[in-house]
């Protein structure tokens, strides 16, 4: 199995620099990050990659038990990791790739010293004590319409998670890669997404990470950042001026800024 092929992995940026690995969420894919990529380039080894059913990865990997959990995808990065030999990675993961990273850095610790979480959440359905954002009926309803509809489904979906009406192009940029997504493969990563609870593995991560939240976020609501900050001790938490779930495309100066900051104090120039 060609690791690199498979997950469409991309290399650039420093090459003896140290490593931060972007991971996009569920509908997207590496190009998501185009847009941070430059600011992060300049002093860092960045490594993206595309999870199998998604974007430039190679479908034929794809198994539905393999990727019904979470799990499945931490194996992905595990994967790379082990592949391109990283250590010291500092991983990036956007919405559910956040958990995806909590679950990686426990398999390989000696790879993964940092997270950084952007727009996390561990648990998208509301719980006694605990806002998520959505109630049961709210996700059923969702996943009901993606099956029956995956296209029309996205088109109203993805609009939404932007958040970005005034910035139309980013809403239909979304669209797009949510509609280019094959939807068997769609609809099994939306289930596994839409339906996670990993709020107790949040007490299991000791590494430096940085919570990243919008201000204004439909889908991974404050309370939420809140509670992810809260559950890791080692954390920092930073709110983006921005609006929706997805500040790298929506403030991407902002994000970037913020994730630099961040490696700053992990590797201090000079």
């Amino acid at each position: 199995m060609d690791v690199l092929r498979r997950n469409n992995v991309t290399v650039t940026g420093v090459a003896d620099g140290p490593v931060v690995v972007l991971a996009h969420g569920f509908g997207c894919d590496q190009n998501m990050w185009r847009l941070v990529v430059p600011a992060l380039a300049e002093r860092y080894r960045v490594v993206l990659f595309d999870y199998v059913g998604s974007g430039g990865s190679d479908p034929s990997s794809w198994s539905e038990e393999r990727y019904s959990t979470l799990e499945g995808y931490a194996q992905d990065v595990v994967e790379v990791c082990r592949e391109l030999d990283l250590d010291r990675v500092v991983f990036v993961g956007h919405s559910v790739s956040a958990m995806v990273g909590v679950l990686a850095a426990r398999a390989v610790p000696e790879r993964i010293r940092a997270l950084v979480m952007v727009a996390p959440s561990p648990r998208y359905i509301d719980d006694e004590g605990y806002r998520g954002g959505f109630t049961a009926g709210d996700i059923d309803e969702l996943l009901d319409s993606l099956e029956s509809n995956y296209l029309g489904w996205s088109s109203a979906v993805a609009p939404m998670i932007m958040g970005t009406p005034e910035r139309p192009e980013l809403e239909q940029e979304l669209t797009d890669s949510f509609c280019a997504t094959d939807p068997d493969m769609a609809r099994v990563f939306a289930r596994t997404t839409f339906l996670s609870d990993n709020r107790a593995d949040l007490g299991d991560v000791e590494v430096p990470t940085l919570v990243l939240e919008s201000a204004r976020d439909l889908i991974a609501p404050r309370e939420v950042g809140a509670f992810v900050h809260s559950a890791i001790p080692s954390s920092r938490l930073v709110t983006l001026d921005a609006t929706g779930h997805c500040p790298h495309l929506s403030a991407p100066r902002a994000t970037a800024a913020a994730v630099l900051d961040f490696l700053e104090d992990l590797w201090p120039v000079g």
